[in-house]
């Protein structure tokens, strides 16, 4: 096996970043984060869930219902809000017990140049979460996108793309080992490697490692930092199909070959309307699978589409509502230890940006209200 060359580890500055975001953000500090400007704002259009009013008052937070239940609440993390809005801070740190990057620790964030990791901007977060006593899934070490120009390049010639792959797993693995300052207990080790078809996804890292690749990935990451839990992570795959038995068949073949794989997330971007999201039964079914190979199952990524639903604002918020308490509530009843949302605010969702439309995925409006979704959410933890 190839030997792991000495990587450059660059922590300058997270302990500043991160006391200023702890201390919720001093007005006119200005700080440099490596997300794109793009807030992903949208007002009101028609066809669109309208905003609600501000000042509604929430009787009992997410995560406290949520640790009562036995399971983690969580949303994945913007910079810039976090830095630039005082509302996004607050409802973050009440409601959640959870925190996923929603892109700075993705390989392109973190080794923008090879050999030099750049850590400020996802310290900055796991700082905040640990000061709210929050924990923190690493996503993602391993994908077909969001990667460096210069790794591109080295997977596609072919050589040395194991060792290069291998150091840039080590090199965060290392900076967030679970015995450091840093930790980060659960990573995403690889994202989406099957296609919607059921087969091997053909990617930059298929084409220049070989069908093993996966099976590798768990291994460095485990050997860089054997306290981590390792999570492959997946769109499409929640209810009963082809996907979700590929999926099943890859995770068992790893489990039986002693790869050191723990759990899986399931993304669950689903929406209104008919066959848009997983039948009850067989959501149940397949977390049960998984957690028969001895698997950990976490939702990673949960979000609703108002667009693929018809009626009016209110009749569509209310299946959205309904769509959100039938999977949280599946997803406790079969054993899910972490249950999270891509955001959690309609204000910075990527689902506009993605499908070119307006939306109000997400159990927050623009304006940082509780829609009937989270109040249908909090009714599920509380046990209604």
């Amino acid at each position: 096996m190839t030997a792991v060359r000495p990587v450059r580890l660059n922590r300058r500055a997270s302990l500043t970043v991160g006391a200023s975001l702890i201390g919720l953000h001093a007005p006119g500090t200005a700080y440099a984060v490596g997300e794109s400007a793009a807030m992903n704002r949208q007002d009101h259009a028609p066809g669109t869930a309208p905003p609600h009013r501000p000042g509604l008052q929430v009787a009992s937070r997410l995560r406290d219902l949520a640790d009562a239940r036995g399971i983690r609440i969580g949303a994945a993390v913007a910079s810039r809000p976090l830095v630039a809005e005082p509302a996004y801070r607050e409802i973050l740190a009440r409601e959640f017990s959870s925190v996923t990057c929603e892109n700075v620790m993705k390989p392109s964030f973190l080794q923008p140049s090879q050999g030099r990791f750049d850590f400020q901007a996802a310290d900055a977060i796991v700082a905040f979460a640990t000061a709210h006593a929050m924990t923190i899934r690493g996503h993602t070490l391993v994908w077909h996108n969001q990667n460096p120009a210069w790794l591109e390049r080295v997977a596609a010639s072919g050589e040395n793309a194991s060792a290069a792959l291998r150091d840039h797993i080590t090199g965060v693995l290392t900076h967030y080992r679970n015995d450091g300052p840093v930790p980060v207990p659960a990573w995403d080790v690889v994202n989406e490697a099957i296609t919607d078809t059921g087969a091997l996804r053909d990617t930059l890292w298929a084409r220049a490692l070989g069908p093993g690749y996966l099976a590798d990935l768990f291994r460095w990451a485990n050997e860089a930092d054997p306290d981590a839990r390792l999570f492959y992570n997946d769109y499409g795959a929640e209810g009963m199909g082809r996907k979700a038995d590929a999926v099943h068949a890859l995770l068992r073949g790893l489990v039986q070959d002693g790869v050191p794989v723990h759990g899986v997330g399931l993304q669950m971007h689903v929406g209104i309307g008919a066959r848009q999201s997983p039948s009850q039964p067989d959501l149940a079914a397949n977390i049960a699978r998984l957690r028969a190979l001895g698997l950990e199952v976490h939702v990673t990524e949960m979000d609703v589409k108002l667009q693929t639903g018809t009626g009016t604002d209110d009749e569509r918020l209310a299946e959205q509502a309904q769509v959100y308490a039938d999977i949280l509530g599946t997803c406790i009843e079969a054993g899910v230890t972490s249950f999270t949302f891509w955001g959690f605010t309609d204000a910075h969702s990527w689902i506009p940006g993605f499908t070119g439309k307006p939306d109000g995925a997400l159990p927050f409006d623009t304006a940082y209200a509780p829609k009937p979704a989270y109040h249908a959410l909090t009714r599920v933890l509380a046990g209604g």
